[in-house]
């Protein structure tokens, strides 16, 4: 049996953070990565993040024989849907999809989770409480367009043979916990 990844994506306020504490507190032997990428917008920013992508590959390709769970809160995913929504001054399709070739040969049970919000008001009041964050401007705007962006990376993904997609709704944890359990088969 391989090791699984689950990789968590989603918008700002969608509850990723959240998730990816309880997946840590419920999958024994697990490693918890949590990925917030650079802020170099310019085309310097995309070789940094390039060559800090295509290392956490070779990385992850060095861990695949080690019996650990791999839990990502966002990886080079949301660097790609941010490129495509204009929030950087470069395209990264061209990295975006050698990244996506070599994630897919990686021998793991891969699980790319997409959260979402089907009541985009909860986005206000989840934004508000996270005031903190300074890398882009939270807006239930801004969120909305990621939702509807990581939406399209999900439908791309059923391309990837050894990338199982799924989307949870994250407007009540408790349900979406339940949800998850189901897909991870965590008792």
């Amino acid at each position: 049996m391989r090791n699984r990844m689950i990789v968590i994506e989603g918008p700002q306020g969608t509850g990723k953070t959240t998730l990816a504490n309880y997946l840590r507190e419920n999958i024994a032997s697990s490693n918890l990565y949590r990925l917030s990428g650079q802020k170099d917008k310019t085309s310097e920013g995309k070789k940094i993040s390039r060559k800090m992508y295509n290392t956490l590959l070779k990385y992850l390709k060095n861990m695949e024989d080690i019996p650990m769970d791999l839990i990502f809160d966002r990886t080079f995913f949301t660097e790609e849907v941010y490129a495509r929504l204009g929030f950087k001054e470069y395209r990264f399709t061209d990295v975006y999809q050698r990244l996506l070739e070599k994630f897919n040969e990686l021998n793991f049970d891969i699980y790319y989770i997409s959260l979402y919000l089907k009541d985009t008001d909860l986005f206000i009041k989840r934004l508000a409480r996270d005031s903190h964050h300074n890398y882009q401007s939270f807006s239930k705007e801004n969120s909305v367009r990621q939702q509807n962006e990581y939406k399209n990376i999900v439908k791309e993904l059923k391309e990837c043979r050894n990338v199982k997609t799924f989307e949870v709704a994250m407007d009540d944890f408790d349900e979406a916990y339940k949800k998850i359990n189901q897909i991870l088969n965590i008792n």
